[in-house]
């Protein structure tokens, strides 16, 4: 584990559906010993029904806001923070997120998105109706990085080479957050 005065700070990860937020967030927070948490789970939770249902049943706009709402009531430390990849069209939730942060972007390729997300409407993705997938990529691609302190590139990485990067930079970057 690692120690310092920053220890207490939070990871929050962002990046596109199916960059490995919730899998890569359970283990750096197992070797980083921090509590981990998924935005997207949370928001299942309080409103019992999947993603997708709330999607379809009360429209991409009241996700949204659920989504920015559950963002803005999270107040944990020393944790790692696994967002849902539309985390980023709340200005005011990373806002919040990142005040007491280090915010991790999980960069996968536009390939690489087509080729892991097999159905949109099943794993509950915010894509505006009209909206092509490069469209979303592009928007959230530029959303990710202005929010980022550091960018992880999945090209062709496993799980373990992410989690061990994205730990890297941390300790890097920060000192050991």
């Amino acid at each position: 584990m690692i120690q310092n005065d920053t220890a207490k700070k939070n990871i929050i990860l962002i990046g596109m559906p199916t960059s490995g937020k919730s899998t890569v967030g359970v283990i750096l927070a197992r070797i980083m010993g921090k509590d981990f948490i998924d935005s997207d789970i949370i928001i299942q939770k309080k409103q019992e029904s999947t993603l997708s249902e709330i999607i379809e049943s009360k429209g991409i706009n009241a996700f949204l806001e659920y989504e920015e709402r559950t963002l803005l009531n999270i107040d944990v430390s020393d944790t790692v923070i696994a967002t849902g990849g539309s985390a980023v069209y709340s200005e005011a939730a990373m806002k919040h997120l990142s005040d007491d942060g280090v915010v991790i972007y999980l960069k996968i390729s536009q390939e690489d998105l087509k080729k892991r997300l097999k159905s949109i409407k099943e794993r509950g993705v915010v894509i505006r109706p009209g909206e092509s997938l490069e469209e979303m990529y592009a928007v959230r691609s530029e959303l990710y990085e202005k929010y980022a302190d550091i960018i992880v590139e999945e090209k062709g990485a496993s799980v373990e080479d992410t989690v061990n990067a994205a730990a890297e930079a941390i300790r890097q970057q920060y000192a050991g957050v």
